[in-house]
């Protein structure tokens, strides 16, 4: 029997049981069709950051950053381009602060963009600061352990 995972669409919220390891898998949310993995980041609202980070067993990475940040613009195919890339190993989202101040005052971000890396429901790792590709991948793969 293959072992699964949850895993948390970043379009409509609902929880999928999914095979513990999707590499190379299509695999789509049970409930709206759209695929779960390696796809852009979302943008997402409080409601589907806590979904994600409560509910999702795959560890999430968020970029916290603002539209008026010109950093967080330039860093922002770089991190699209690392989430394609990690596929299902990790769920890549991006956290407006302007939007949702709410979540930049609980996560205390006091720079962006900021990086943060969470696992079973909590931090675990942080970087503020516009990253390459190549160097944000390394440090989330280190992140993730």
């Amino acid at each position: 029997m293959t072992e699964t995972i949850h895993a948390v669409c970043v379009a409509c919220n609902t929880t999928n049981r999914v095979p513990k390891d999707v590499a190379g898998r299509e695999v789509n949310c049970g409930k709206c069709h759209r695929p779960l993995f390696g796809q852009a980041p979302a943008s997402l609202d409080a409601a589907g950051f806590e979904a994600q980070v409560r509910r999702s067993e795959i560890p999430v990475v968020v970029d916290f950053w603002a539209p008026w940040c010109g950093p967080c613009k330039a860093m922002a195919p770089a991190f699209a381009q690392v989430s394609l890339r990690l596929g299902g190993q990790a769920r890549c989202i991006k956290v407006n602060t302007e939007d949702e101040p709410g979540l930049g005052s609980q996560f205390q971000i006091r720079s962006i963009p900021t990086l943060a890396v969470f696992k079973d429901g909590r931090e675990v790792a942080r970087m503020s600061g516009a990253l390459p590709a190549a160097e944000m991948e390394r440090w989330i793969r280190t992140a993730l352990g």
